[in-house]
């Protein structure tokens, strides 16, 4: 083993919450080192941005370089195609309806991470070190030895586990998690299509689960279709053209004609949540603190939240002279973390339910709800306002100026 490198803090994974995480902390002064494999060229997903996200890639220098490939999300339109005895409205949130000219942006994956690793080369206090793989973690009183697959050692006082649902970080802590499966999958894939989607994102409620259409550049989208799993298995199965007519029924017109279809990538649906956000020198974010299915667009969102916030509850420490890495700060980040994810798993979690329920007065509560957010304006505004950032956590890379003076609440 050569010889051990030190840092205060190592993040492992090289996702969006990763580096989001990273920079986020190395703007304290902290040395800074993100441990993650070569990034892959083959991700074609992308991810609905909203607006307190794309204000922390502003902060953070990295939203400039993402602009270029990012399509406005100007309004959310809710359509009922579940065929139940109580048909909802259809249901428009609209960012003017808040005052804003957009709720936010979808942006590609790659460029999303290609803009933070650049920002990341020019930081000062951040290094990132190229690794097949984290193999262990050794958790020490004050610090923490990370052992590489190359044979190098790295130390930090603290280490930030984005290294997903399977994150060998959060069981070197000790951390326990929940998970759940759903007996569903999601179909997703790019396609082109000849009306224009005019930067609205569509989700038809379904029996299966939702099937989702976001904004992409030109007239083109992303499509997430949330199936039973023997549906999903025949739609991924079914060539260009069997598929593109099955899309365009499903759709019902509202895009015209469906045209180019890229490959389809099919993967089943669970869900995950931490017991804490951090313990014994461990700090988790993103998806190795909780995973959702792809409703609502609330995942990353709520993985860069992790990121802010764990730069807050960091910056209070040095400011208060207490280790930035040991139980009260912490501590400090799952007391700041508990709500915000609890209260989306559980959200997400009933409203997936509640769709595929056949259960009929299931059925009529959610009919009923929908009809509420139709007819009752405050109540819509409220349900947009909260489903973009909730109004109980402002962390400070996340406000308009990057303010230094607010804090999680």
């Amino acid at each position: 083993m050569k010889d051990t490198v030190q840092y205060d803090v190592a993040v492992v994974g090289g996702g969006p919450a990763g580096f989001a995480a990273a920079l986020s902390v190395a703007r304290s002064g902290l040395s800074v080192t993100l441990l993650a494999p070569p990034p892959a060229r083959t991700d074609n997903r992308t991810a609905a941005l909203f607006t307190a996200s794309v204000r922390l890639l502003e902060n953070l220098g990295a939203w400039e370089a993402c602009h270029a490939t990012a399509e406005p999300l100007r309004a959310i339109r809710i359509v009922d195609d579940t065929g139940s005895l109580l048909r909802a409205p259809e249901v428009l949130f609209s960012a003017a309806e808040i005052g804003l000219e957009t709720f936010g942006y979808n942006v590609p994956n790659l460029s999303l991470v290609e803009a933070m690793r650049a920002r990341s080369a020019a930081a000062e206090t951040l290094t990132v070190i190229k690794t097949a793989s984290v193999r262990e973690l050794e958790i020490g009183a004050s610090q923490v030895n990370l052992k590489l697959a190359e044979c190098r050692q790295v130390a930090a006082r603290l280490v930030i586990g984005a290294d997903g649902r399977n994150s060998l970080s959060r069981q070197a802590a000790g951390i326990a998690a929940q998970t759940w499966t759903y007996d569903q999958s999601a179909l997703t894939c790019t396609f082109t299509h000849q009306r224009s989607h005019d930067g609205v994102s569509t989700e038809f409620h379904r029996a299966g689960g939702p099937l989702t259409v976001v904004p992409a550049p030109g007239c083109s989208s992303n499509l997430v279709w949330v199936e039973r799993p023997a549906v999903s298995r025949r739609l991924a199965q079914l060539d260009d053209t069997a598929f593109r007519d099955a899309l365009e029924t499903r759709l019902q017109g509202l895009l015209g004609p469906v045209e180019e279809v890229s490959a389809r990538r099919l993967f089943p649906l669970s869900g995950l949540k931490a017991d804490a956000a951090g313990q014994n020198r461990v700090a988790l974010v993103g998806e190795a603190a909780h995973v959702l299915p792809p409703i609502g667009a609330q995942g990353l969102n709520l993985g860069l939240r992790d990121a802010a916030i764990l730069a807050d509850c960091i910056g209070d420490a040095l400011k208060q002279g207490r280790d930035f890495g040991g139980p009260e700060t912490l501590t400090a980040y799952t007391h700041a973390r508990s709500l915000d994810i609890a209260t989306r798993a559980w959200s997400i979690d009933v409203l997936n339910r509640c769709l595929i329920s056949g259960f009929l007065p299931i059925q009529i509560i959610r009919g009923l709800g929908l009809h509420a957010l139709k007819a009752i304006g405050p109540l819509r505004r409220l349900a947009i306002r909260e489903g973009l950032s909730p109004s109980f956590v402002t962390p400070r890379l996340m406000l308009a100026d990057g303010d230094s003076s607010a804090h999680p609440s």
